[in-house]
Parts: structure tokens; C-alpha cells; sequence
């Protein structure tokens, strides 16, 4: 009885490219209220703050319009394939290198662990961009100042300079460390835990419950990250100003002196509900 082979890269990069355009088509709006959330500084009082994530959509959609919800997803579309392929490659390089170094014949927790934290660092370079004009966009203050993806980079390079592309960069690493490795250690870990599989089904099975297990892990530890760095995102660079969010771990201090412990993890829901997803959020 032949085995059945598994398919060429090409066929898996591309099948992996349309279910990830597809999650983004269907998750944007979760994201577009995490961010309009997290953006939200204070306790959040008064007619036009956000309590919650239905809230959020409640009142977007009542004083903006329903196709708020999906403004600026050209950006996470377009981000999507360089995005994939950095992972793909960054993954399996990495965990080349690891093994290697340390003399493993194949992956353990550890290595996973250190595989995934370091490909999320590299990750971190392809979608920094995208990320900031993506947040840019999502904010309701940025309603009447841009004119779509294109004209976000345009006024932000012309006005910050080039390099403002890239602000939160630092931040946007160590959100994607922080994830990477919650999420490889602890699905490596459930997957060791869970009895074998006997039948696809029950490898998909097993692979559904350790990958909502993990991805709940990486949300929960890097969601104040991702706090931060949607504020240091949305914030315009001032020549001879420093930002009051400008580097990820004061800035984690600034929010949890100001807005207490609980603001950390605001849009918290709205992340979990797709894992904390880094392709649009993933964070």
C-alpha cells in the first residue's frame, strides 16, 4: 500500500496564502474593535468610549457606517504573502540552526521555544510597515485625515520621514517573541500530553485542541505588548518631542501606572477570538 506523499511547497504555500486571505476577510472587524479599544486611553468614560467589544461594534457601525469595519485590510491582504513565506522560511532556517548548535536530532520544547520566539523576531520586519498603516486606518481620529493605504504612507513618510514606517518595530518584536513562543512551547507540550492520533481525523482533532490551547498561552502573554505597540503605531513622530509611548517596556509601565493593570489587556476578547492571530494583530 503506497503512502500518500505530501505536496510540493508551492501547493502548500498557496493553499496556506488563501486560507490566511480568507481568516483576514472574516476576522478584520474583530481587529479593527481590538484596536479601536486598545488606542482608547483612561477608563474608557463618556458617549463615544468603547465597554467592550460589542460596544465597539455597536457604535462604529451607528456613527460610521458598516464598512468602517473592514478600513485599511488592503494593508494585511498585501502583507499576507511576504509575511508567509518570512515565516515558513525563518521557522525552518532557525530550526536548522538550533539543532545544530546545540546538537539536537530533532525539535524539543526548548528548541521549539527558542525557534518560534526567533522566527517572530524576524517575522517582525516584513510587517511593521503594514502594521502601522493598518493601525493608522483603524483609528476613528484618522477618519478625515487619510485617504486610504497609499495616502497613509505617503503623509507618513512625507511628514515623519521614511523611517516612521517602521516605529514599533522594537515593540512589534517583542509582541511577536512573546507569542511565538507561548504558542510552539505550549502546543509542542499539549501535543506530547494528548494520546496519539489513530486517524486523520483524530490528528486534526489533536491539532485543533493544542493549537486553540497555544494560541490562547501566546494571547495572553503578549497581548500588553500589543497594547503598547498599537500606541506607539498610532502616534505621529514630532522633530525635537518624545512620545509618550515610544519604547515597549516604559511604555508598558506608563499604561499599567496610568490605567492600572486591566488596561494591559485591553481587547483582549476580540484578540482571543482569533488567538491572537499575529497576522492581523500577532499579533
Amino acid at each position: 500500500m503506497s503512502q500518500e506523499k505530501p505536496l510540493p511547497f508551492v501547493y502548500q504555500f498557496a493553499a496556506g496564502a488563501v486560507a490566511g486571505v480568507s481568516e483576514i476577510l472574516l476576522m478584520y472587524p474583530l481587529d479593527v474593535a481590538k484596536t479601536r479599544i486598545q488606542l482608547q486611553t483612561g477608563k474608557g468614560a463618556g458617549a463615544e468610549a468603547y465597554n467592550g467589544m460589542l460596544d465597539c461594534f455597536r457604535k462604529i457601525i451607528k456613527t460610521e457606517g458598516f464598512s468602517r469595519l473592514y478600513r485599511g485590510i488592503s494593508a494585511p491582504i498585501l502583507m499576507e504573502a511576504p509575511k508567509r513565506a518570512t515565516k515558513f522560511a525563518a521557522n525552518d532556517e532557525w530550526g536548522k540552526v538550533y539543532r545544530k548548535m546545540f546538537g539536537a536530532p530533532q525539535m524539543t520544547q526548548s528548541l521549539s521555544v527558542l525557534t518560534g520566539a526567533t522566527a517572530g523576531a524576524t517575522e517582525s520586519f516584513v510587517v511593521v510597515p503594514f502594521e502601522l498603516v493598518k493601525i493608522r486606518l483603524q483609528d476613528r481620529a484618522s477618519a478625515g485625515k487619510y485617504n486610504g493605504m497609499i495616502d497613509c504612507v505617503t503623509k507618513t513618510v512625507r511628514a515623519e520621514g521614511p523611517l516612521a514606517l517602521y516605529q514599533g518595530l522594537e515593540s512589534t518584536m517583542w509582541r511577536h517573541i512573546l507569542w511565538n513562543a507561548g504558542y510552539f512551547g505550549c502546543i509542542f507540550q499539549v501535543r506530547q500530553m494528548m494520546p496519539k492520533a489513530e486517524t486523520k481525523s483524530g490528528q486534526m482533532f489533536n491539532d485543533l485542541i493544542s493549537g486553540a490551547i497555544g494560541g490562547t498561552v501566546g494571547t495572553i502573554w503578549n497581548t500588553p505588548l500589543d497594547v503598547v505597540k498599537s500606541r506607539i503605531q498610532n502616534t505621529p513622530r514630532v522633530p525635537g518631542v518624545v512620545p509618550k509611548y515610544n519604547w515597549a517596556w516604559p511604555a508598558v509601565f506608563t499604561v499599567l501606572r496610568e490605567e492600572g493593570p486591566a488596561a494591559l489587556y485591553k481587547g483582549f476578547l476580540p484578540k482571543a477570538s482569533t488567538f491572537g492571530n499575529n497576522d492581523l494583530s500577532s499579533e
